[in-house]
């Protein structure tokens, strides 16, 4: 459900993107978006979501513009990041550095390192290596100190995303033995 509009400051940026992105499932459906998921059934079994919720937030998204849908890609639905969903990436980091900060004793649950001189990047998007503010296709994901693996018994999802990779590197059929056409979006 969408928050209400009727807030007393309807004219707030705030209250504009929680209604587009502050719904349950919906940042976690972005941040797997940036790991590379790509296919509806692959969504479902990463997030565990119920089917019914991974479409109205997929429709959501896609008409914000947030994600685009391919119909045409290999013979399924996918979906990718826009421009614009790309431009959440420093509000995802934030949140995961504030969650990492007081909810993971043991280290940062996912560093990120800078693809071109694999320096680690700081909290504000700066490579400690180099210094450039690191563009989301630039930037490696990989398990830090805090990780700890959920047991995902035959989730290949998981285990492709669970491993040191680039930000918007799908997952792909091969890596993936959840993205037959059968387990494509049916919305």
């Amino acid at each position: 459900m969408t928050l209400p509009s009727t807030y007393a400051d309807r004219n707030c940026s705030l209250v504009r993107t929680l209604e587009v992105v502050g719904e349950r499932w919906t940042l976690l459906i972005v941040r797997d978006a940036f790991f590379g998921v790509r296919r509806f059934g692959d969504f479902a079994t990463q997030l565990k979501i119920p089917r019914a919720v991974l479409t109205d937030r997929l429709k959501s998204l896609v008409r914000e513009g947030v994600l685009t849908r391919d119909d045409e890609a290999r013979g399924a639905v996918e979906y990718r990041l826009t421009a614009k969903g790309v431009e959440l990436w420093p509000v995802l980091r934030a949140l995961m550095n504030w969650g990492d900060a007081f909810y993971s004793p043991s280290g940062v649950r996912r560093a990120f390192r800078h693809e071109r001189d694999g320096g680690l990047i700081g909290r504000e998007g700066r490579c400690e290596e180099c210094g450039a503010v690191v563009p989301v296709p630039e930037t490696v994901l990989e398990p830090g100190p805090g990780f700890e693996p959920a047991d995902s018994g035959d989730d290949s999802v998981s285990e492709v995303i669970n491993r040191p990779r680039r930000l918007l590197e799908p997952v792909t059929p091969s890596s993936s033995s959840f993205s037959s056409p059968s387990s494509s979006s049916p919305g």
